[in-house]
């Protein structure tokens, strides 16, 4: 076996269990892995010198074919269901050993990386990948050691295997089907196959973390993204996909500390990551500059289309999918915060884009509410492209990220609630939807109102302002703010017929009651005075 590149001193491979590879390329810098890339025809460059790779068959994560080894450590702590599937120990080692029989007489990239800026924090990552454009991937998105730290790079304390081309026979390795994303707490690996995706890899960690942060730390685990303003004061924004998150947290005026996985300890807020991985549908220079930049040589745009008969990427063709992604190390970012650890935060902004066009576009929540949207986690998404099929469908994911969470929704919420009443923080729900009417009737939110309500609370221009309660859901709404339409603030009044409205919210509030229905026995009786009325 050849080791090439950059291996650490201090090696134990056969701990891998991969001793039958041919060839490893080690902590290979992006030029490496993208001329690796080229030449393994992984991918295309762009104009902008971005690699264009498409994922295959997985153009997104597959949350059904995603396991958790039932065991020890795990039996009584994680949260079991359609969620957290459990897999028995020894059909996980049994199926790691087909994993590196497939690999054998192959050449692999090896890269040592770490998650958690926070020093006190820090989870020590060995990525192992069948394809040079993963590991670059995970070059850009996990934190990258120095020079001195890789010389001196112990074993790992984490292990991801990545090997897209393996396909798995579900009646020999009791998979759902080909694919899978395994997390075994006891071995400490992460093992994926039969997908190109490289987001498994990304959340196969942020699964990790909600694991171990809050069940062993007490730290809050959070899928939101972060910045800071000139004066040192930190915001959180959480939200689903398509919600604005990763737009919303790049703003020129404010510093990046991270743009989608964060801890908030008793010292500090602190990103998880050392990159971004943000949407790229409909990406324009205009409306989302510093993610425009950031797209470049090193950068990787996924499952794209290219404009006919150029290198030019089209980012409003989503004929492959509409999950289209760019991958980029967060110091691409022009104003991005390095290390990437704030203060305690003093607003937190929950976004939804409500595509029934019932939540105000921004509103103030008390404790309780803010306890309540947030084990919610609602959004709402358009239907899919059937002919005729307009109506939005309600989503909800607690904690605003129910697929990545191994304990049940009530520990992370308990953790929050803590915080909150400790750092005084000030939460807002900003719908980044739909106004004047459900999808298909009404208009989607401007970004430049969004972004100026936001401004607005974070420069306290709201705390002295009229607000009115909303009769539905009891939030509050400001009467006014700079630079936004006063007749927008109250959803109401913004429709033609306040009559639809009225049961337009109605239904959205028994939407809400029925999902809380699985939590209402786990949490605090103080929470549900959040809950809206019907």
């Amino acid at each position: 076996m050849k080791h090439l590149g950059y291996p650490p001193l201090n090696l134990h491979w056969e701990r891998s269990g991969l001793n039958g590879v041919e060839s490893v390329f080690w902590n290979l810098t992006p030029a490496e892995l993208v001329e690796s890339a080229l030449a393994s025809r992984e991918g295309q460059l762009c104009d902008n010198g971005a690699l264009a790779s498409d994922t295959g068959e997985f153009t997104g994560r597959s949350p059904k074919d995603r396991f958790v080894v039932k065991d020890a450590i795990t039996e009584n702590s994680v949260w079991w269901g359609d969620i957290n599937i459990p897999f028995d120990p020894d059909h996980f080692d049994s199926l790691h050993q087909r994993v590196a029989c497939y690999l054998d007489g192959k050449s692999v990239y090896a890269r040592d990386a770490y998650a958690c800026a926070d020093p006190k924090h820090r989870l020590n990552i060995r990525v192992i990948t069948e394809l040079a454009y993963s590991n670059l991937f995970c070059y850009n998105l996990f934190l990258r050691p120095t020079a001195e730290e890789l010389s001196q790079a112990g074993e790992p304390e984490w292990t991801i295997l990545c090997a897209p081309g393996f396909r798995a026979l579900p009646e020999r390795d009791h998979t759902r089907q080909h694919n899978f994303a395994i997390l075994n707490f006891t071995r400490k690996i992460i093992l994926i196959g039969g997908t190109g995706y490289t987001g498994e890899m990304k959340k196969g960690i942020f699964g990790v973390l909600n694991f171990v942060l809050p069940h062993n730390k007490k730290v809050l685990s959070m899928h939101c993204s972060a910045n800071s303003g000139a004066a040192g004061d930190t915001a959180l924004f959480f939200g689903l996909s398509g919600t604005g998150k990763t737009t919303l947290s790049a703003d020129p005026n404010r510093r990046l500390i991270g743009d989608d996985e964060h801890g908030w300890s008793n010292t500090s807020v602190f990103n998880f990551e050392g990159g971004c991985y943000a949407k790229c549908i409909n990406l324009t220079p205009e409306k989302e500059p510093e993610i425009w930049k950031a797209i470049r040589f090193g950068s990787i745009v996924e499952n794209i289309v290219f404009k006919e008969g150029t290198r030019i990427v089209d980012f409003d063709n989503g004929s492959k999918t509409e999950n289209t992604r760019c991958a980029y190390p967060i110091h691409y970012i022009d104003n991005a915060m390095v290390p990437s650890v704030g203060s305690h935060p003093k607003h937190l902004f929950f976004l939804t884009a409500d595509a029934f066009g019932v939540l105000p576009p921004i509103s103030r929540l008390n404790e309780a509410q803010a306890m309540y949207h947030f084990i919610s986690g609602y959004t709402a998404k358009v239907a899919g492209t059937e002919v005729g099929v307009t109506e939005p469908q309600t989503t909800f994911s607690a904690c605003f990220g129910r697929a990545f969470l191994p304990l049940h929704p009530g520990q992370y919420a308990i953790l929050l609630g803590q915080k909150m009443q400790e750092h005084r923080v000030q939460v807002w729900l900003v719908n980044t939807g739909w106004s004047g009417g459900p999808y298909g009737v009404g208009s989607r939110m401007k970004l430049s109102y969004t972004r100026a309500m936001i401004t607005a609370a974070l420069e306290g221009q709201l705390d002295h302002v009229e607000f009115e309660e909303h009769p539905v859901f009891g939030i509050t709404m400001p009467k006014i703010c700079p630079q936004v339409p006063s007749e927008i603030l109250n959803p109401r009044l913004t429709w033609s017929d306040p009559a639809a409205y009225d049961v337009k919210a109605s239904q959205l509030a028994a939407a809400f009651i029925k999902n809380f229905d699985q939590y209402r026995d786990g949490v605090d009786a103080k929470v549900l005075k959040g809950e809206p009325r019907t």
